[in-house]
């Protein structure tokens, strides 16, 4: 068995360690007892480093030069423990260096490192979701041209046709008052009428000219839809929006995804516009409806609703999913943590979301029971606070 332990060594002094690495050396071991280093590093490791021009003293690793190194070493164990291995990483500091000051520093630079990650992340999304923008703006605008002369199209044969059918209609009504009844002609023109069944064309001609009209008609709303959605955020400007609107218009981008699983409830009560950036909030809505739709395995709901609190705008996207184990949910908004097999999620939606949620001065909140659902609430203000005004008359325009 094999356990992920470590320790950290000073000037062969034995500054912390793990309870499973402090059973493993001598069983008096505690932090801040003498340990020498060489000792406590297996015979294969010490040789690697050898080769490597790294030499393992009493106290220190170092290369020629004098330089310390950390190294990735195995312990040995005692004859008596249970565990064959136990890896660790051996933090090695210069005599001269103070140690608390090393370590600050390595837990500085590992902070600076995750916050240059996280904002490489949403830079990268930024990037990503720009790229996507015009791509969808440029696919939107060649399928709108066609769309829009068919819809066009489709409203003047809908004249022409009516046009047509009332005159086929005079014309019959002339020949029964020209004809009398005998006549061989009545009798052809009806067995031509049933050879067509022009009733029947008569009155589902209109209809599907009609439905013809809604069909395009919805394309149009389609590609206005991902047209708004996906409108470049880093040209976009703040904005008083209608998140009804915006909801309804990333449901319609989702919904081919979620239409065999679940059915969606809207509870909108009257909200006013919110003063936002349009797009970015569309792309917490669609990360949050994603999330629930994969959350539902079969049948299931997502019901979105919206509401005032106070001064405040609320958006409740809730889903009778399988829920998130207490374990995951003080995590799901840290970059790149998800549940999802690899390959099936980069673990950045809600971190993103979250981003996005700050950045408007609102807060995201998440409730859940396992194997009852979800339920996640945007907390909006309705105004964002105007920008600060220096008082300074130093810094004023045209001072000094």
């Amino acid at each position: 068995m094999q356990q992920l332990n470590h320790l950290e060594v000073h000037q062969g002094v034995l500054l912390c360690a793990s309870s499973g690495v402090r059973t493993l050396l001598d069983g008096s071991t505690t932090e801040g007892s003498a340990s020498l280093l060489r000792g406590l590093i297996d015979p294969e490791t010490l040789a690697s480093a050898e080769r490597d021009g790294i030499h393992c003293r009493q106290r220190e690793c170092v290369d020629a030069s004098g330089r310390s190194h950390r190294l990735r070493v195995t312990v040995q164990t005692a004859p008596r423990s249970a565990i064959d291995t136990v890896r660790f990483v051996a933090l090695i500091e210069p005599e001269d260096g103070p140690a608390s000051e090393s370590l600050d520093q390595r837990r500085k630079t590992e902070t600076d490192n995750e916050h240059l990650r996280s904002i490489e992340a949403q830079l990268l999304q930024a990037d990503k979701m720009a790229s996507i923008g015009q791509l969808a703006a440029g696919v939107a605008h060649e399928i709108n041209n066609p769309i829009g002369y068919i819809h066009s199209n489709l409203a003047t044969l809908n004249e022409y046709v009516r046009n047509m059918l009332q005159l086929i209609s005079t014309y019959e009504s002339l020949l029964r008052q020209s004809i009398p009844d005998s006549d061989a002609r009545h009798a052809e023109i009806a067995l031509l009428k049933e050879q067509v069944d022009y009733d029947f064309l008569v009155r589902d001609l209109p209809n599907l000219l009609s439905e013809s009209r809604e069909g395009t008609e919805r394309v149009r709303k389609i590609v206005q839809d991902l047209r708004d959605f996906s409108r470049a955020g880093s040209t976009e400007e703040w904005t008083l929006a209608d998140l009804q609107q915006g909801l309804d218009s990333t449901l319609n981008i989702v919904w081919n995804d979620l239409k065999y699983k679940c059915e969606v409830l809207r509870q909108y009560d009257e909200i006013p516009r919110v003063e936002c950036l349009p797009s970015q909030l569309n792309q917490v809505f669609l990360n949050i409806l994603v999330n629930a739709g994969h959350a539902i395995e079969s049948r299931g709901s997502i019901t979105i609703a919206t509401c005032c609190e106070g001064e405040n705008v609320v958006v409740a996207i809730s889903d009778s999913g399988c829920g998130i184990s207490p374990d995951h949910l003080d995590r799901i908004f840290d970059p790149f943590f998800t549940t999802k097999p690899v390959g099936q999620g980069t673990g950045l939606g809600l971190s993103l979301s979250y981003g996005i949620v700050r950045k408007h001065g609102g807060r995201i909140e998440v409730q859940s029971t396992p194997g009852v659902g979800t339920t996640f609430r945007i907390v909006l203000p309705q105004r964002q606070p105007a920008p600060a005004v220096d008082a300074d008359p130093a810094n004023a325009p045209g001072a000094g």
